[in-house]
């Protein structure tokens, strides 16, 4: 039987288009916010997870040099008591377990292991100057301490690097752990200070703010760097410079811009 001729495909209906989706109701939409506690028992133990996982942040962005390098946050409950990292303990390791429980005087009220009680101590002195400041922090990165070293301030020359315009300092002289009063003075009011020869300070209302501010410190001193090798960088003028640390320069933004880096240490 001779084959049978294919059979010719007839005109394909159109399709009736989908109508387009209704807008989604901001109020459904999720956004994160920093959360409340009412129990201490519970902010101690939020706080504590924020802070060894910022400590194996900093760890893996290359912020630990030996034994420098310290992130504090006030303990919710116990007057003049933080949490900080052990002395000679990896960052990139370790856990709300390890931490230790400090007094102002420097003395060790819960954990195992020694402190840096040098180090401690500028801390220390940051936190009762500044009653505001829930977390403080230093380490010694290598821009920051680059920027330290030539004593400059950060410059508006980019968006980022005005969310710290004039809202940072420097301490023109070196000071060390035993100049502790002085750094704090220092700081005065601000979110940031830079440390002759040393590098970088930050606080913040909570350890993710304090943070996100060392790191976007780390960062726009980076770029102040990189831009002054290639020329002479333009800054932002100050109104725009203004308005700009109005929109990101607040703890709140610090602490939503922090959250993508959070989630990749989050336990």
């Amino acid at each position: 039987m001779p084959d049978q001729p294919a059979p010719v495909p007839g005109p394909v209906p159109a399709r009736t288009p989908e109508p387009a989706p209704a807008p989604v109701p901001v109020d459904r939409l999720r956004f994160a916010l920093p959360p409340v506690h009412t129990d201490p028992a519970e902010e101690r133990a939020y706080r504590k997870e924020r802070l060894a996982g910022a400590l194996r942040l900093f760890g893996r962005l290359g912020y630990e040099d030996g034994v420098a390098g310290h992130i504090t946050v006030r303990d919710p409950e116990f007057a003049d008591c933080h949490w900080v990292n052990p002395f000679g303990q990896a960052l990139s390791a370790l856990r709300a377990d390890d931490l230790l429980l400090v007094d102002g005087d420097g003395r060790v009220r819960r954990g195992v292991r020694r402190v840096n009680e040098l180090a401690f101590s500028v801390h220390a002195a940051v936190h009762r100057a500044r009653p505001d400041a829930v977390a403080v922090v230093h380490a010694h990165a290598p821009y920051g301490r680059a920027l330290a070293a030539l004593g400059e301030l950060l410059a508006p020359i980019s968006e980022e690097a005005c969310a710290f315009y004039e809202d940072h300092a420097l301490l023109d002289g070196f000071a060390g752990p035993q100049d502790a009063a002085r750094i704090a003075r220092a700081l005065g009011p601000y979110k940031a200070l830079v440390l002759r020869n040393r590098g970088m300070l930050t606080v913040g209302d909570s350890v993710d703010a304090a943070a996100w501010w060392f790191i976007a410190a780390e960062r726009a001193a980076q770029v102040q760097l990189i831009a002054r090798a290639a020329g002479k960088p333009a800054a932002i003028d100050h109104r725009a410079a203004l308005a700009a640390r109005e929109r990101f320069g607040s703890d709140l933004a610090a602490w939503v811009s922090y959250q993508p880096l959070w989630q990749t240490v989050a336990p």
